[in-house]
């Protein structure tokens, strides 16, 4: 078995591209097309980001898929929110590396926010959220839910960048919710027999991971799986859709019926070959975002090449098991991962973050920065929040609302209230 290349720090590769002179950012272009059934997918579009207002060199760009369920109240909070709550946890006076390294826990910190503060609103939908930040050509991905998010580049090699939550494929998900106090089961009708995929209960969701769903149990979490990952200065291709899309197609089969073409005509094609596929019975959505060397007007043309049996396996349809551990990306088109972490469990995702407020010396909650009363706040294991590796500091806290769902995030079964 072909051994993974080992993890590559963030400022040894810059360092790469001062010394290589290859500063130069990518040109992003995008499209978007979809059909709606039940009117639940929404898309968020952000190309011209800053992360220094008035500065260009500190420009980034942001595109999500967010698919809602019972509603579409959840779905639409999260696209108007989230970007905010994730920028909210960052400080603006920091480098571009630092910035790069504070993003994965800056998107768990944000997630967790929204969540919180959409349950506020009373309301019970929810939604599946594939969220990426582009920077140069630095990809970071975040996601809950079955959206997913497909990385083809220079070669034909197509990986995924998410981990589907959905309970029928994911053991792991299964396990955790279970020992949260969950029951996993299918639907039972007359007679016993359960029929439809393992949802959980209460409730009756599919899936494991979400932003609202506030009626379903503090097992299902808003703690995103997240990728980050460094592409060549060849480019590559993000197809970023619904499940409407991956119900249908594959990600081999995503990528291969739009190769070569504009992202305009891509994103179409892929909504039409799974229209073709399977019909519309979903609100079916597809975001393509080319990453481009900015000599090129297009995405430089990729072979196509036959795909071998393990990588069909890897990267087939959902029930050929996406989260497979071999679907780690390999070095072929020149992708470098960078981080990857999946865990729910909280005190691994969270970092010190800004636990002394400037205006009044008070504590602040790492997730949704409510300041605190000093005798306030429930300290979890501390995380620098600007480094991959563990660090001794203080104590990184949360406020009483973002303690209620900790234990179920880390799959502890909640005590029993005696009779």
């Amino acid at each position: 078995m072909k051994q993974k290349p080992p993890l590559v720090a963030l400022g040894t590769l810059i360092g790469r591209e001062l010394r290589n002179e290859k500063v130069e950012k990518p040109t992003i272009k995008y499209a978007q097309a979809g059909l709606a059934r039940k009117g639940e997918d929404y898309v968020l579009i952000k190309p011209d980001c800053q992360r220094v207002h008035g500065d260009p060199s500190t420009s980034f760009s942001v595109f999500a898929v967010l698919d809602g369920h019972n509603g579409n109240s959840a779905a639409i909070y999260t696209k108007e929110n989230l970007l905010n709550n994730v920028l909210s946890v960052v400080p603006q006076d920091i480098g571009r590396e630092e910035w790069l390294n504070a993003l994965p826990r800056a998107l768990v910190a944000g997630f967790v926010k929204t969540d919180n503060e959409f349950q506020k609103e009373g309301e019970t939908s929810g939604t599946t959220v594939t969220f990426v930040i582009i920077d140069g050509w630095t990809v970071t991905v975040a996601s809950v839910g079955d959206s997913r998010c497909i990385l083809e580049t220079q070669g034909g090699e197509v990986s995924l960048l998410t981990v589907d939550h959905r309970l029928e494929e994911n053991v792991k998900e299964r396990e955790r919710v279970t020992a949260s106090g969950g029951e996993v089961g299918r639907l039972n009708v007359y007679g016993g027999s359960g029929v439809g995929p393992l949802r959980c209960w209460p409730g009756g969701l599919c899936l494991s991971r979400s932003i609202g769903d506030m009626d379903v149990g503090d097992f299902i979490v808003p703690i995103p799986h997240v990728k980050q990952v460094k592409l060549s200065n060849a480019g590559g291709r993000l197809i970023i859709a619904s499940d409407g899309i991956w119900d249908s197609l594959s990600s081999d089969m995503a990528a291969q019926c739009c190769r070569g073409l504009p992202a305009e005509l891509a994103a179409k094609l892929v909504v039409k070959e799974a229209l073709r596929s399977r019909g519309l019975k979903d609100d079916t959505t597809c975001l393509v975002v080319d990453i481009i060397p900015s000599d090129h007007p297009v995405l430089p043309p990729t072979p196509k090449e036959k795909q071998t049996l393990l990588s069909s396996r890897i990267f087939g349809k959902r029930f050929e098991n996406p989260i497979n551990k071999s679907s780690k990306l390999s070095a072929v088109g020149a992708v470098e991962e960078l981080f990857e972490e999946g865990s729910a469990i909280l005190a691994e995702r969270l970092g010190k973050d800004f636990l002394l407020s400037s205006n009044s010396g008070l504590l602040k909650c790492a997730v949704c920065q409510v300041e605190l009363p000093p005798t306030e706040g429930s300290p979890i294991k501390p995380v620098s929040l600007y480094s991959r590796a563990s660090k001794p500091c203080e104590a990184t806290l949360l406020c009483a609302n973002c303690c209620k769902k900790k234990d179920a995030m880390e799959g502890k079964r909640p005590p029993a209230v005696a009779a």
